[in-house]
């Protein structure tokens, strides 16, 4: 219920203060696990994906978050759970996983971090290892503009991408291709 709130108010102000040019919203399925991944060029990003996304979303979000307390629990009430940067951190691709087992929706912004320039940066491999491992269909999103007062934000939803059909340009598919490859869907609608 907390979430559902949000979510609107959210939507309220990306309606009056951020207007929103959204194409592509179809490309989100209406049941089944599924990953969105966006670039990420502001802390409007989060809330701006819980307004756009149709189905209520978990989302990863860096550890440093939730050591406020009253902050932590607003986050953790938002469906946020906290991954460890710079290390392979266990816990958080687990927590990931059992969230796609259950057919929901995994929200990640693949670059770890913002862009203060805008321009894309390297995606970690974290999500091309759970896109391997779970299999779920990966939803790029590209927010091409930053954020200004009353003037319109383009977002693009583009279409499902599946690990398996990532094309190998070694022995096998790693997850730096299948993270390469999401970010490319990215820039490529960027």
């Amino acid at each position: 219920m907390f979430y559902i709130i949000v979510r609107w108010a959210f939507r309220i102000i990306f309606k009056t203060v951020f207007p929103i040019q959204l194409t592509g919203v179809e490309n989100i399925p209406d049941k089944g696990p599924v990953i969105i991944c966006s670039n990420h060029i502001s802390w409007w990003d989060p809330p701006l994906m819980a307004a756009i996304i149709p189905r209520p979303s978990t989302f990863m979000a860096k550890e440093e978050l939730f050591e406020n307390f009253i902050f932590s629990k607003i986050i953790y009430g938002l469906g946020a759970f906290p991954v460890r940067r710079g290390v392979a951190d266990r816990k958080a691709v687990k927590t990931a996983l059992n969230i796609l087992n259950q057919g929901k929706v995994l929200t990640m912004f693949p670059e770890g971090t913002r862009s203060k320039t805008g321009k894309l940066r390297k995606p970690l491999p974290g999500v091309g290892f759970i896109a391997l491992k779970s299999k779920a269909p990966v939803i790029p999103i590209a927010i091409k503009a930053p954020y200004r007062f009353f003037r319109k934000t383009k977002v693009k939803i583009g279409r499902p991408l599946y690990a398996e059909d990532v094309k190998i340009e070694e022995n096998g598919k790693t997850t730096e291709q299948v993270s390469s490859t999401i970010m490319g869907a990215i820039a490529d609608m960027l």
